[in-house]
């Protein structure tokens, strides 16, 4: 099964898959079922709900309540630990990037085995010479591990 981090430029595609704004939503909905098929398993930092929360409600008030519940519910594990939070403030540093970002990734790289999935190119762009990260838009392209 391959574990995976999910950030909120991915999730927030599971809440609006029909927002022409949001590219790569076929991918997201793709890795939302091979999650609930068992093929994937979520590794998730612990802000990650908040953090989809507060994107939803400024995106789509009216659906971002019930949103969360249904994301709540569906019980990802969440790490944390110091060095989790070490590893995050490190690659905020290194990568000029904010800690709230780079938390997903701090979870995948101490994992040892999971990989952040992202749909933020910017951050994508910075972080790819670290490893453990791929492009929703790469998702499906090759057989999971």
């Amino acid at each position: 099964m391959r574990r995976i981090v999910i950030d909120a430029s991915v999730a927030v595609k599971w809440v609006f898959p029909d927002d022409p704004a949001e590219p790569n939503v076929r991918q997201a909905l793709a890795l939302l079922d091979d999650i609930g098929k068992g093929r994937a398993e979520p590794l998730q930092p612990p802000h990650w709900l908040a953090e989809v929360a507060a994107v939803a409600s400024r995106l789509g008030p009216g659906v971002a309540s019930d949103a969360v519940l249904l994301l709540h519910a569906m019980d990802f594990s969440v790490a944390a630990g110091p060095e989790i939070y070490r590893q995050a403030v490190e690659l905020s540093v290194d990568l000029g990037h904010h800690v709230f970002d780079t938390l997903y990734h701090a979870v995948a790289l101490c994992s040892g085995d999971a990989e952040l999935i992202t749909a933020d190119d910017r951050y994508f762009r910075k972080a790819a010479r670290r490893g453990g990260i791929s492009r929703l838009a790469e998702y499906g392209k090759s057989a999971p591990g």
